[in-house]
C-alpha cells in the first residue's frame, strides 16, 4: 500500500460539502448587523473557508500521513463555526429556519470528517 495520495482534493466529498458550508455561511451572515462586519461575521467565515482549506491542503501534500493531520485541523476547525452558529441563534432575532441548510452542512461535513479519520485508509 503506498504512503501516497494522487487526484484532486475537490473530488472528496467532505472537500465539496465543506465549500458549500462555506458558502452557505456567507450568505446567511450577510444578513448580519453591519456593527458585526468585523466581529462575529467575520470570525463565521474565515473558521468555515478553514474546513475545505485545511482538507484540501492536506490532500495537495501528498501523502497519507500528512492528510491525516490536515484532517484532523479540518475537524477542529468545524467546532468553531458550530459555536458561532449557536450563538448567532442566541443573539440575532432570525427564525431558526434561516440556519437550517448551515446547521445540515456543518452536520454533515463533521460526521464525513470524523469517518475519514477513523476508518481504514
Amino acid at each position: 500500500m503506498s504512503d501516497t495520495i494522487k487526484g484532486s482534493y475537490q473530488n472528496i466529498t467532505a472537500w465539496k460539502k465543506g465549500f458549500r458550508l462555506s458558502v452557505s455561511i456567507y450568505k446567511l451572515s450577510q444578513s448580519f448587523p453591519p456593527d458585526e462586519r468585523f466581529g462575529l461575521t467575520s470570525q463565521m467565515r474565515r473558521s468555515s473557508v478553514s474546513i475545505p482549506s485545511n482538507i484540501a491542503e492536506g490532500y495537495a501534500r501528498g501523502s497519507k500521513k500528512e492528510f491525516h493531520h490536515f484532517l484532523r485541523i479540518a475537524y477542529a476547525s468545524g467546532a468553531e463555526p458550530e459555536t458561532q452558529i449557536a450563538l448567532a441563534k442566541e443573539i440575532f432575532d432570525y427564525p431558526l429556519s434561516a440556519y437550517q441548510e448551515t446547521d445540515t452542512l456543518l452536520q454533515e461535513v463533521m460526521k464525513m470528517l470524523n469517518t475519514m479519520l477513523y476508518s481504514d485508509h
